[in-house]
């Protein structure tokens, strides 16, 4: 093929618009990252990939607009910042709402920050708000401990997070409450986070539970979700 075939060809490509251009990385991350958000409708937390979605959308298109002839990939750019921002959206929307409306008539929010002991009050292996919510209706979110139990469970460990016991530890004793279901309550084991409100009862005594150190909080509970 002679040197003026090829240049003839070259045009005719560049005439239809055929020149190859790389597909745009962060495009392809972009929409990738919007496909993972739908995780975030699972927790607050995950909230973070839409963001960061968003993010990498806003800059493939800035590249994409710089180097037209250089790189594609602006639908997967567009469709992956639009549902990035959709799921930001519709998900901090509906969390908002979970928030405002899941804590029971007549319960207070607590969490396991406030269980806590604090260097203000060495002595006590309790925090001094946890005293004040002995005998207290509180409502407070948990993952059951795995301790073999799968099915029809009345009573149970609850913890902050999944992290320590999965790796073989055991959680720390103000992480821990044993939570009795009032009947005809039952759960099941699950791997996700538990709503339950009941009488919170403190004590400074550790109460011996089997296989772990012990507790300090029990939960009389009356609602589990």
């Amino acid at each position: 093929m002679s040197t003026a075939e090829i240049s003839e060809d070259i045009a005719e490509y560049e005439d239809d618009g055929q020149l190859y251009r790389a597909l745009s990385k962060s495009a392809v991350l972009c929409l990738i990252l919007s496909l993972m958000s739908f995780f975030a409708l699972m927790s607050p937390v995950l909230l973070v990939l839409p963001g960061v979605g968003i993010c990498v959308g806003l800059l493939s298109l800035a590249q994409l607009r710089r180097y037209p002839a250089e790189l594609s990939g602006r639908p997967a750019a567009v469709i992956g910042l639009a549902l990035s921002l959709l799921l930001l959206v519709g998900g901090g929307g509906m969390h908002a709402v979970v928030y405002a409306t899941e804590v029971p008539e007549g319960f207070q929010r607590i969490s396991f920050a406030d269980l806590q002991p604090v260097s203000a009050a060495p002595h006590l292996p309790v925090s001094p708000k946890a005293l004040e919510l002995n005998d207290e209706k509180v409502f407070i979110k948990g993952y059951l401990y795995p301790d073999g139990q799968r099915d029809n469970i009345k009573r149970f460990i609850l913890i902050p997070d999944l992290g320590t016991c999965c790796f073989g530890g055991q959680p720390k004793l103000t992480d821990m409450v044993e939570v009795t279901l009032r009947d005809p309550l039952r759960t099941v084991f699950e791997l996700r986070k538990r709503r339950l409100a009941g009488t919170l009862t403190v004590d400074t005594r550790l109460k011996p539970v089997s296989g772990l150190g012990g507790v300090y909080y029990r939960l009389d509970a009356e609602y589990v979700r």
